[in-house]
């Protein structure tokens, strides 16, 4: 598997100072966390879910969420865990599974891991691992046992990626406690955690909010207060933090606008994409691009995202820029400490305060590569297939 693979080879190599990476499904977590991208959420409900996951591989889409929780009614399970079972064992009988994304089940509960691994029979390796509603402290150590069953019992390894979104790690009063015991059960079970999920729709219920489309989440001050502790307490950069991704983007076609649009006009106008820029924004793309930049300057890697037309918009932002691979490099080129200018002489360099910076800088430039120098996000934009 590797990013941008569906962008024609001669084009790669004009955007690219380095080519992404390969990485494979069965390879080193700390890689496959950073190379999840744009995760697609999608109901298990779905009739032609085989057909779904094919075609989001071909747009790009390296991680899936098959959705068994809030996704579906609560009437409706049964037959989502039928049809996920049918359509995964469809796809591996027609030998495509090598080719599908990684591909998570999010659960309702943990008794639902076993059995759909058993149900899937020969199917089950295309399942890279489960996603955990509403984690905690008190209810996830049931979701990793079994998974840790349900792995040694078919020979697989499973991996999980708890959701933060629970009452009691949204409200103040509990909220420190709840993430420090979360920590602590993750630590235990470290070598099975892929990542930390962020449940934004679930924490903006808890103040029966909801944001707009034309402001981002960071703007809805209880939730960023609740982020901003996941990613204090579970996202560290010290060794014992895990990848936190970045909350979901539940948008995907403009209603009536009360701001103005957060693209400004002239990298478009550079690029002669003035059409591709008000694509983006009539289909409120622009807050995307916006919320995944602040993402990333709050330490959150990856995003989930609910439409296909949303993955070009993540991925090309996640590309290292020419400038930022060259402080990285620099700041980790020096063994000593000390401080520099950078290359391109527009800021300071400090080899020690920037250095795991630099180390999580340079495991995305693995998996989503470093752009050419004269390359801007307009064209990984539109390469990587804009809506």
């Amino acid at each position: 598997m590797r990013h941008f693979d569906h962008i024609d080879a001669a084009r790669r190599k004009h955007l690219f100072y380095r080519h992404p990476r390969p990485f494979d499904r069965h390879g080193d977590p700390e890689v496959l966390a950073v190379a999840l991208g744009a995760t697609l959420y999608s109901p298990a409900t779905r009739p032609a879910l085989a057909a779904d996951v094919e075609g989001a591989a071909r747009r790009g889409v390296m991680s899936m969420v098959l959705c068994l929780e809030d996704a579906i009614g609560d009437d409706e399970v049964a037959a989502a865990e039928s049809n996920l079972v049918a359509q995964l064992r469809t796809l591996h009988a027609g030998g495509r599974g090598a080719e599908a994304p990684l591909l998570f089940v999010r659960v309702r509960d943990p008794g639902q891991i076993g059995d759909l691994i058993g149900r899937l029979g020969a199917a089950a390796p295309l399942v890279t691992g489960f996603v955990l509603p509403k984690f905690t402290a008190a209810g996830g150590g049931a979701y990793l046992e079994a998974i840790e069953e349900a792995a040694a019992g078919g020979g697989l390894r499973l991996l999980a990626m708890p959701v933060i979104e629970s009452p009691e790690a949204v409200h103040a009063e509990s909220r420190e406690e709840t993430l420090h015991e979360v920590a602590r059960l993750l630590a235990k079970h470290r070598s099975k955690i892929l990542a930390v999920r962020i449940g934004a729709t679930d924490m903006s219920a808890a103040y029966g909010l909801r944001r707009p489309p034309d402001l981002t989440i960071y703007d809805i001050r209880p939730v960023a207060a609740v982020i901003c502790d996941v990613v204090n307490i579970l996202g560290r950069a010290d060794g014992t933090g895990h990848v936190v991704t970045g909350p979901v983007w539940e948008y995907f076609s403009a209603g009536e606008r009360m701001f103005k649009p957060q693209l400004r006009q002239s990298p478009f106008d550079a690029q002669r994409a003035a059409p591709l820029r008000q694509r983006l924004i009539t289909s409120d793309l622009d807050g995307l691009i916006r919320e995944v930049h602040l993402d990333k300057a709050n330490g959150l890697m990856g995003k989930t995202v609910i439409h296909p037309s949303h993955v070009a918009a993540v991925h090309a932002l996640s590309v290292v820029t020419h400038e930022e691979y060259c402080d990285a490099a620099d700041i980790l080129g020096v063994a000593g400490g000390g401080a520099m200018a950078s290359s391109y002489a527009n800021k300071m360099n400090e080899a020690k305060p920037h250095r795991a910076w630099a180390q999580r800088l340079m495991l995305r430039a693995r998996v989503f590569g470093v752009a050419a120098q004269d390359v801007t996000f307009v064209e990984l934009l539109e390469a990587a297939g804009s809506p």
